[in-house]
């Protein structure tokens, strides 16, 4: 490193992808400084993916419950529910986590700044009062959830504030139809909250397989969530303890909490950009090339701060791309396609590779398999949920396009999925494949 740079990578933000991408240099003998106002780990740890997903959990057990009384277990009605305990017991959680991901900075070398950092040039930082000069930065501090502008915004909460609410409201409204809204819904009404969710479009989880979108509709509605299609919030109002949502059609709902799952916008606001000629698109997310590099030669962007696909192992791969560019062969570049993802909506949703519409459009001749069941589990059970199964193929060719799946444990099978997909499977091999019986899985190579 030249005597003129302070640090040969300084990164703003300490989420999943900055985090990675500070330790695994710094690992290899670089300088490394890595900023933090908040804590570290990121949306996913702290407000996002790893609290969401106890939450989820949590809102599962009255089901778990229910059905043990088919299996020969009594008096499941007696249990209670204690959300201070849950938020707490959460709380402990992710201040484990934190730690882990101060040790493993620490471990690494690189030096950690706790406070608010901004881009004073193309090679220089400012935090706490002083100025570092650095070869190399890279701006990964995520994004934010978004509420657009209606009058009484200030009395909604976003999914930011969901984890530490000081009490669990009897009543809440829900406006949204992306995955935070879907799995909030479905977290609220398993914890026992009367819950309605209000979208403005006519589809929930709109870039997902619509055959799927339906069922998880379904699914909710059987569950007890309200759901309101084609419905426009014009404004809040606060009266006495309660709050009133006013809708597009003239009605209005009365609520204890209002929480807007509207979308997240990059997190691109006071880092000083305008010191740089980095460029913005429509959504303030930072435009980058291949590399991750931006209109600065020594400025780069990962992650949700970049728009592309906001998913915690994407970022984490676009760090280790990064830095392959950045301090060896530069030969990876990030491949986007046949990303598995999940909902953890309840049924929950998990998906790889193209939908049906993609598919048509994409592709000339292609067959789609479906099978639609109830589980063995709900048989002792008596409940009401279903599984879904859809696998698209392509004739031409016998390569499997995408596998998507409603039902319980859908993420971890389509994990396991994902991997044949991206190895670029036949539906010849998934025919010839044994199934595990009795599973859900085996049902992805019985398809006819």
């Amino acid at each position: 490193m030249s005597d003129q740079f302070d640090f040969d990578l300084f990164v703003i933000g300490a989420g999943s992808g900055g985090v990675r991408t500070a330790r695994m240099t710094a690992s290899i003998g670089k300088r490394v400084a890595i900023a933090e106002v908040s804590d570290l780990g990121g949306t996913c740890v702290n407000v996002g993916c790893v609290p969401k997903k106890l939450f989820v959990y949590a809102s599962q057990f009255p089901e778990l419950f229910h059905a043990s009384e088919g299996y020969g277990w009594n008096q499941y009605q007696s249990a209670t529910f204690d959300w201070d305990r849950l938020r707490d017991n959460k709380t402990a959680e992710i201040r484990r986590l934190n730690g882990i991901y101060q040790n493993l900075l620490d471990d690494s070398g690189a030096m950690v700044f706790r406070g608010r950092a901004k881009i004073e040039g193309p090679q220089l930082v400012s935090i706490n009062g002083k100025q570092y000069r650095a070869e190399k930065i890279l701006i990964a501090t995520g994004g934010w959830p978004y509420i657009p502008e209606i009058p009484g915004k200030d009395l909604a909460i976003t999914s930011n504030d969901m984890f530490n609410l000081p009490k669990l409201p009897k009543q809440a409204v829900i406006v949204g139809g992306g995955y935070i809204a879907v799995e909030f819904a479905g977290i609220l009404n398993g914890l026992g909250v009367e819950t309605q969710l209000i979208y403005r479009g006519n589809q929930l989880l709109k870039s997902f397989d619509r055959d799927c979108t339906q069922k998880i509709k379904d699914g909710m509605i059987n569950k007890g969530i309200s759901i309101a299609l084609n419905t426009n919030v014009t404004s809040i109002e606060k009266n006495e303890q309660y709050l009133t949502v006013n809708l597009n059609n003239g009605q209005s709902i009365t609520t204890e909490m209002v929480l807007y799952a509207t979308g997240r916008k990059a997190n691109t606001r006071d880092l000083g950009l305008d010191n740089t000629a980095i460029k913005l698109n429509n959504n303030n997310a930072i435009i980058v090339d291949q590399h991750y590099c931006t209109n600065e030669p020594s400025i780069y962007a990962i992650g949700d701060v970049i728009d592309r696909v906001q998913l915690t192992p994407v970022a984490i791969k676009e760090a280790m791309v990064l830095i392959n560019h950045l301090y060896a062969d530069a030969v990876h570049i990030m491949d986007y396609t046949n990303i598995p993802t999940a909902v953890f909506s309840q049924p929950e949703l998990a998906t790889v590779g193209l939908t049906e519409e993609q598919a048509s459009q994409q592709y000339d001749n292609i067959s789609v398999y479906r099978s639609d069941f109830k589980p063995m589990f709900e048989t002792l059970g008596k409940g009401s949920d279903k599984t879904f199964i859809k696998m698209i193929v392509d004739n031409t060719s016998d390569r499997v396009l995408g596998c998507h799946m409603v039902g319980h444990h859908a993420a971890e099978i389509i994990q396991g999925i994902a991997i044949a997909i991206k190895a670029g499977a036949k539906k010849s091999h998934f025919d010839s494949t044994i199934g595990i019986h009795p599973s859900t899985a085996e049902e992805f190579v019985t398809l006819k």
